[in-house]
């Protein structure tokens, strides 16, 4: 497949998966954009591209934290039926310094707290330095990383 045609299926899924979100998709989508948690800047339903056996791959993550390197998996019942598409998604992840923070769907719609605390303690730990233009419109505030 050349790069055009590469590129092509990799905006075609991403739309398609950015249409059909699921409902915690949606619910979690409004709490990460515009860089509404703790200034951080997120992607929704982001291409990660990789190279595999000499053949571009790529995975789709449903939100993504470039600074802090961190990829969130919201995990339905889709994902029982693919643990080892998961494994080998999470070891490639992995293998690229990325972190991926597993939540499951009905804890998004039951517990938002939960999942808030737990997306700030590992933006906590990731290191990423900070825009001063960020600092400057104040999207930053003392003691928030």
């Amino acid at each position: 497949m050349n790069y055009k045609n590469f590129s092509n299926l990799v905006k075609q899924v991403t739309r398609k998966l950015r249409r059909e979100q699921t409902e915690s998709e949606t619910v979690l989508w409004e709490v990460l954009r515009n860089r509404k948690l703790i200034g951080r800047k997120f992607l929704r339903q982001c291409p990660i591209v990789f190279e595999w056996e000499g053949k571009k791959r790529f995975f789709i993550a449903d939100f993504y934290c470039h600074a802090a390197k961190l990829a969130v998996e919201l995990d339905g019942a889709v994902h029982l039926r693919q643990k080892d598409y998961d494994k080998a998604r999470d070891y490639v992840l992995k293998s690229m310094g990325i972190k991926v923070l597993h939540i499951k769907n009905e804890k998004v719609i039951s517990n938002m707290k939960e999942v808030i605390a737990n997306l700030e303690e590992e933006l906590g730990k990731a290191t990423c330095p900070l825009s001063p233009s960020l600092i400057k419109r104040g999207g930053i505030k003392g003691g928030e990383l």
